[in-house]
């Protein structure tokens, strides 16, 4: 029995590339008797030569496929920079095989017969880690922005405070008052929506700003 599992968040697809039809069928019925969208394909070459206009949310693909193969289309992807998570099925797969797709950074690696809930399952964590990583990506950017808006004395005072310099130090090294460091501390941090010194560190950190480096 297939368990009704969580829907993916409205518009994500789940993109399906396998060379048997059957198998195609069968797992787009699965994948919408759960509130799934789905699209499949037989080929990696006509997957993309529709250009499906749908926001992918990870793909099933099968190892051995027409032209080119699941593993090389996953090399492809990540080479483009392209994080988005795939689930490989195979009804031929090695150890070799499966050892490869996952250090190449597969979610996950089913042989045939799939089981449906294994295969649902993966599916929909797929899915939820692909979400955590773009909104990661998105906090960046924006963490990025706020960064740039900063004036270059404010970004000079802010990566010596991430270093772990005291207001007194940077004031005496910058020839600059401690009341003057203070001020462009605040207008950094306000800038940058952080809450307190600690997350000021945190969102430079996160960005992986070189701190300054005391000499």
């Amino acid at each position: 029995m297939v368990r009704k599992a969580e829907a993916a968040p409205a518009g994500e697809t789940v993109i399906i590339i396998d060379d048997d039809e059957a198998v195609r069928e069968a797992l787009e019925g699965l994948l919408e008797s759960v509130g799934l969208q789905v699209k499949s394909y037989g080929s990696v070459q006509q997957y993309i030569d529709q250009s499906p206009a749908v926001d992918v949310g990870c793909m099933v693909l099968d190892v051995r496929l027409p032209g080119r193969s699941g593993l090389d289309f996953q090399a492809e992807l990540a080479r483009a920079g392209n994080s988005l998570p795939v689930i490989f099925i195979s009804g031929h797969a090695d150890v070799p095989m499966s050892v490869r797709a996952m250090k190449a950074g597969a979610f996950e690696f089913l042989t045939k017969p799939v089981h449906h809930q294994e295969l649902l399952d993966a599916i929909h964590a797929a899915i939820a880690a692909h979400g955590e990583r773009r909104n990661h990506e998105r906090g960046l950017t924006t963490q990025r922005a706020r960064f740039d808006t900063l004036t270059a004395r404010e970004r000079e005072i802010t990566l010596m405070v991430v270093s772990g310099l005291r207001n007194k130090q940077i004031a005496d090294d910058l020839c600059l008052s401690e009341a003057t460091v203070k001020l462009h501390r605040g207008q950094a941090m306000r800038k940058m929506e952080a809450r307190s010194v600690v997350e000021l560190v945190r969102m430079v950190d996160s960005l992986m700003v070189p701190a300054a480096v005391r000499t």
